[in-house]
C-alpha cells in the first residue's frame, strides 16, 4: 500500500525522507516535489525501476526519462563532456527550470530506455528533493502523470492517476511555478560538429529570451519566427505574382 507524507509537517518529513530512500533502494518508485512539477523518481541505475516508472506513466521506451542530480559534480560523472556553453547555462539557470542533453558517459552500466547515447540532466531548485538525491544519488525522473494528461502540481493530483504504482508520496505543497523545465539539445556542442548549434525540444520555465542571453548565436532561430516570416515572403511573392498577371497585356 502506498503511503503519503505531508513533508511540511516536521513530525512527517524524517520518516517519509526514510521511506523514500528505502523505496529507492528497493528499486520502487517515488513521487517528489521539485520547483517545476512533481516528478516520479527510481534508480537511474537500476534497469526495473526505470522500466517501471515507464510502465506506471503508460510510456514506451522510446521516451527515456531525464535524470537529477544534486549539483554539477554528478552532473560531469554523468556526460561526455561539459562544454563552455553548457558551463555558462549552468551558472545562469541551475539550480532551476533547464534541461540539458548532452551524450552520455559511455563506460556508464545503465539503462534509461532509447537514449540515443544521450542523457537529458536537470538540477531542481527544491530543497527536499535536493537532499533526497544527496543520499541516493542520481534519479530517473519523470513528470508525476500518465502520458498525455496534465502535469501534477498537487501530490493528490499524482496519486489519483498513479495510486499503488507508487510507494512513496512525498508531499511537499503546491509547486512553485506548475510549469514544466525547459529541454534543450546541446549535443551538438560536444566532438567536431560544423556550426554547432542548441535546440529546443520543449519550451517551458526557462525561455528563448533567456536562452539567448547566454547562448547568443549558438540558440537556434525560433522556428515560429521563421515561419512566420517565410509565410510573409510567401504572400508577398503570391501579391507580386497576381498583380503581374492583373498587368499583364490581353
Amino acid at each position: 500500500m502506498s503511503a503519503v507524507f505531508d513533508c511540511r509537517d516536521e513530525a512527517q518529513l524524517l520518516p517519509g525522507m526514510r521511506q523514500a530512500r528505502q523505496a529507492i533502494g528497493r528499486g520502487d518508485l517515488v513521487v517528489l516535489p521539485t520547483d517545476t512539477v512533481y516528478g516520479i523518481a527510481a534508480d537511474a541505475f537500476n534497469p526495473r525501476a526505470v522500466q517501471a516508472l515507464l510502465d506506471a506513466k503508460g510510456r514506451g521506451r522510446q521516451s527515456p526519462p531525464p535524470v537529477l542530480v544534486a549539483g554539477v559534480t554528478t552532473l560531469r560523472a554523468l556526460v561526455a563532456e561539459v562544454p563552455e556553453p553548457v558551463e555558462r547555462l549552468i551558472e545562469a539557470f541551475w539550480p532551476g527550470g533547464l534541461t540539458i542533453v548532452l551524450p552520455a558517459q559511455p563506460s556508464l552500466s545503465w539503462d534509461l530506455g532509447d537514449t540515443h547515447g544521450t542523457v537529458a540532466v536537470r538540477m531542481p531548485d527544491h530543497r527536499l528533493t535536493l537532499e533526497l538525491l544527496e543520499d541516493t544519488g542520481p534519479l530517473a525522473v519523470s513528470s508525476a502523470n500518465l502520458t498525455g494528461q496534465p502535469a501534477a502540481v498537487l501530490v493528490h493530483d499524482a496519486e489519483a492517476m498513479l495510486g499503488e504504482s507508487v510507494a512513496v508520496y512525498l508531499d511537499g505543497g503546491p509547486s512553485r511555478s506548475g510549469i514544466s523545465s525547459t529541454i534543450i539539445d546541446a549535443t551538438e556542442l560536444v566532438g567536431d560538429v560544423p556550426n554547432p548549434i542548441v535546440r529546443v525540444l520543449r519550451e517551458g520555465a526557462i525561455d528563448r529570451v533567456a536562452l539567448a542571453r547566454v547562448l547568443g548565436d549558438l540558440l537556434e532561430p525560433d522556428p515560429r519566427i521563421q515561419a512566420a516570416a517565410d509565410d510573409a515572403a510567401a504572400a508577398q511573392d503570391d501579391s507580386a505574382a497576381q498583380q503581374a498577371v492583373e498587368g499583364a497585356p490581353e
